[in-house]
């Protein structure tokens, strides 16, 4: 079936064209008729022709602008133009619009009928085209997720991946060497935050897996999607570079929140991401660990490794508490604790493995050299490649346990006191470097962006960091400084308000007092003047 549009001022011609065409064609062709320029555009509007008849020379709007609009919405109508002048202008500027015959009046039956098969011959290799792409495209709809998966369980579970990568990268057109690995949890939420119910979330989800990619590869184009292995599906990013900026980290975070929000809203089940680091195409199971670690060691709804610090896992009768208890302590500089705790630790130790000496100087020698290293990073002591030159001679002149046990409690308490030398110094955690950039750039433009920057990691989790240490978020911290020093210059009868409200970074003096009043009870005038 063809779609045509008649268009001529004269009733007659349009009832010669109607004839020819039915005469010749049948039943095949749909016709419809206008007699003005204006008819032309609103009836292609709502018909959507395939093929247009139309007269250059109509009442108000003019044929070949009537056919200028028409192509702005309707890029595929065949046109064919009639006309009783048989100007080169005309001709000229109906082959810039696409005009596929230039007939002049009075046309022939055959050349009409001529020119009709032209166009259709137009139209139906356009729609083979269109049909054939569309075959391709559904037959890809099952393929690309074969290849997909097999993409991801050679990268992710194979060892020898290098003979494999190259066929399946050009199959995907992957043309990157370096990527990254989201892991995407889903289920139910149990009673303690966490996700459950993974079998019936599984078939959940398979019946909704076409959405479910499409979602992905709406926030994430280039996404490459595995299969549902029980509670989460490995998604692997391609990346230009072995390394990601702070804007592109930020960017990923951004858009894993909004797709793990829309995922939940139209699948109906809670969906948590995990990303790890950029990683080479061959090494990308390294990146699969850090993102499954870090859903593990945190339980919000995005997490990448960068903003987090990611922890070890112990055998079930190692004694990890009392571990982290003494390092803590070291951090801490707290002697008598290191001593005791240390000791504790090594009493474990000549209890549960007397009979490996050599691994009990191996450990001693570890911790030693573990908590050197938090005191060098703290900048307690200079680093130099002699430093621990005589440690093994000494951990093997150790005939005893007792002997091992001095020297290792010795060594704890040098990096103890060491680390005392530098407890005067700022504190280093991210938090007490966020609080240092703000305590020294509060009286200007100030954002929770401008700080989490400064600290590398992304706003979102810098904010939920923040209020945790602090038990403020990072408004109310900055409001608090800003106030506190609001106070003390309107103490000062030499600064005026605009004065004061500038220096403490606020640019509107409404807005200072407004706040200032929220905080303190009273707007910086009544405050200066005692009331």
């Amino acid at each position: 079936m063809y779609k045509i549009l008649l268009a001529d001022d004269e009733g007659i011609v349009l009832d010669s064209l109607k004839f020819i065409i039915t005469k010749n064609f049948g039943e095949s062709c749909e016709i419809r008729t206008a007699k003005t320029g204006r008819q032309v555009i609103e009836i292609s509007q709502e018909f959507v022709p395939d093929i247009s008849f139309v007269d250059i020379q109509m009442p108000g709007i003019k044929g070949i602008d009537a056919i200028r609009e028409v192509r702005t919405f309707n890029k595929k109508c065949q046109f064919i133009i009639m006309s009783a002048y048989d100007k080169f202008t005309f001709a000229q500027e109906a082959i810039n619009l696409g005009v596929i015959e230039y007939l002049t009046k009075p046309a022939s039956r055959e050349k009409i009928v001529a020119a009709l098969e032209k166009a259709m011959r137009v139209i139906d290799q356009d729609r083979s085209r269109r049909s054939q792409d569309l075959m391709i495209r559904e037959k890809l709809e099952a393929v690309v997720p074969l290849i997909e998966n097999g993409f991801i369980n050679l990268m992710l579970f194979q060892e020898d991946v290098e003979p494999y990568l190259d066929r399946y990268r050009e199959l995907l057109n992957v043309h990157t060497d370096y990527g990254w690995i989201m892991t995407l949890e889903y289920g139910e939420t149990a009673d303690d935050g966490t996700l459950d119910n993974p079998v019936g979330s599984s078939v959940h989800l398979q019946k909704y897996h076409l959405a479910f990619r499409e979602i992905i590869k709406e926030f994430f184009p280039t996404a490459i999607i595995g299969s549902v292995m029980a509670s989460h599906v490995p998604v692997f990013l391609p990346h230009e570079s072995p390394e990601i900026t702070y804007e592109e980290r930020i960017h990923a975070i951004e858009s894993a929140r909004n797709m793990v929000r829309k995922l939940k809203k139209q699948l109906d089940l809670k969906f948590r991401a995990g990303i790890g680091n950029i990683w080479p195409m061959s090494e990308q199971n390294k990146s699969y660990e850090e993102a499954n670690k870090s859903l593990r060691v945190d339980k919000s709804s995005v997490v990448h490794l960068k903003d987090i610090k990611m922890e070890l896992e112990y055998a079930p009768d190692y004694p990890d508490e009392l571990e982290r208890q003494l390092f803590a302590y070291v951090i801490k500089g707290d002697k008598n604790e290191v001593i005791r705790t240390a000791n504790q630790f090594f009493d474990w130790m000549t209890e549960n493995y007397s009979d490996y000496p050599q691994s009990i100087r191996t450990k001693a020698l570890e911790f030693v050299m573990w908590a050197e290293r938090e005191v060098f990073l703290k900048g307690g002591i200079p680093y130099g490649f002699l430093y621990r030159k005589d440690y093994l001679d000494n951990i093997l002149a150790c005939s005893t346990y007792e002997e091992l046990r001095r020297w290792f409690i010795g060594k704890m308490c040098d990096a103890c006191r060491n680390m005392n030398n530098v407890k005067e110094e700022k504190e280093t955690t991210t938090v007490g470097k966020a609080k240092q950039y703000i305590d020294q750039n509060f009286s200007k433009e100030l954002s929770l962006e401008d700080v989490s920057r400064y600290v590398d990691i992304s706003p979102y989790y810098f904010s939920k960091l923040f209020k945790e240490e602090t038990g403020q978020t990072f408004v109310e911290y900055l409001t608090e400084l800003r106030i506190m020093r609001a106070r003390e210059m309107l103490r000062n009868p030499a600064y005026s308000i605009k004065e004061v409200c500038l220096e403490v970074g606020y640019s509107d003096p409404n807005y200072f007092s407004r706040i200032f009043k929220k905080v303190t009870g009273m707007t910086p005038t009544e405050y200066r003047e005692g009331k």
